[in-house]
């Protein structure tokens, strides 16, 4: 086999598709918020590509859609002009799902053909694309939820959709991380040990943190208690353990849901700094300074973007920029983690 020392060219490779699932998280961020996703009734994974070409194909679209409970209980006043600035938005949001599938599979194979991969690569590149298909799968089954009976889909397979959506996201960045970097040489890899649990905390915490989000999404929970940072003027505002059993408050409840979430937020918002002033205790590399800035950097802008959605009663452009901001977040966190395994690895190693 071919020499894989240098990997940059598949990192690189990865980089890219992590940007556009990047976009396709922001898509589908607007397509939720101008109530689009539920508009194309069909799901044709294979031959699905082309749009309506003629008015006679509209009008047949059209038609299946004024069948569907969104329709009859929200949109019943839709003509087809109206449908169709709705249409758009998940049209391209498919369209952008089947990109990315060709732009992980072709060069996959390319790379697999030409041995620009390690036997242990290949394995996390196939599960990469599994991952991706399955992906595909929940979104479909997550629209089917609003097609029955309530014109909302579900907030459980919304949040399932969008996890998942992160895990991807997360998992080849990590890998292209990897693949893309090596430790730097001179630096002291027993100090990264100090805080590299510190960093897995703050990383799983702001994974969590984003599906409360898709629970705030799914439930539409940001359009209520529109004051910061009391609620209604309470800091825990009332009701919010009035469902039976339990447990299903932190699911279905609008005032618990984003209690929740509000408090997920604060709490990134002490810990993050903290993680920050602790790293500059210790001799670390200078990525993984740069990393704990641009952290510190991501959640400062995170927050100002999730306050401003709240008190603005969730614009589009807001709250489309609020969850992208969530996931440069977790990217930035995961930059940090990676340097800090990689140096305690060295360590461990001995070198």
């Amino acid at each position: 086999m071919k020499s894989t020392t240098n990997q940059r060219p598949v990192a690189i490779w990865l980089f890219v598709c992590c940007v556009t699932i990047f976009a396709m998280v922001i898509l589908g961020g607007v397509t939720r918020l101008t109530g689009s996703g539920l508009s194309m009734v069909k799901w044709e994974p294979i031959t699905g590509v082309l749009p309506p070409m003629n008015q006679a194909e509209w009008n047949a679209v059209f038609e299946l859609y004024q069948h569907t409970p969104q329709y009859k209980k929200v949109n019943s006043h839709f003509n087809l002009e109206e449908f169709k600035s709705i249409f758009w938005f998940e049209y391209l949001h498919r369209i952008l799902g089947r990109l990315i599938g060709i732009l992980f599979l072709l060069p996959m194979l390319f790379f697999i053909a030409t041995r620009q991969v390690s036997r242990k690569l290949t394995p996390k590149l196939v599960a990469m694309f599994v991952l991706g298909g399955l992906q595909g799968l929940l979104g479909w089954y997550m629209v089917k939820s609003g097609l029955v009976d309530n014109p909302q889909v579900s907030q459980y397979r919304l949040t399932a959709h969008f996890g998942l959506a992160v895990l991807v996201y997360g998992y080849i960045f990590w890998v292209a991380l990897g693949l893309f970097f090596k430790r730097e040489p001179g630096r002291s890899s027993g100090d990264a040990r100090q805080i590299l649990g510190f960093s897995r905390i703050v990383t799983g915490l702001i994974f969590i943190t984003l599906l409360s989000g898709g629970f705030v999404a799914g439930l539409k929970a940001g359009f209520a208690y529109n004051t910061f940072p009391l609620m209604n003027g309470q800091i825990i505002p009332d009701g919010i353990f009035r469902l039976a059993p339990l447990w299903r408050n932190f699911f279905e409840n609008i005032a618990t849901v984003q209690f929740d979430h509000r408090v997920l937020a604060t709490l990134l918002f002490f810990l993050i700094p903290i993680l920050w002033w602790r790293s500059r205790q210790f001799e670390l590399s200078s990525r993984v300074r740069l990393g704990m800035n641009l952290l510190l950097g991501a959640l400062l802008l995170q927050v100002t973007l999730g306050i401003s959605t709240l008190l603005l009663h969730v614009p589009i452009p807001l709250a489309s920029a609020h969850q992208g901001g969530g996931l440069l977040l977790f990217t930035a966190a995961l930059f940090v983690l990676q340097q800090l395994t990689m140096a305690s690895k060295a360590q461990a190693n001995g070198e």
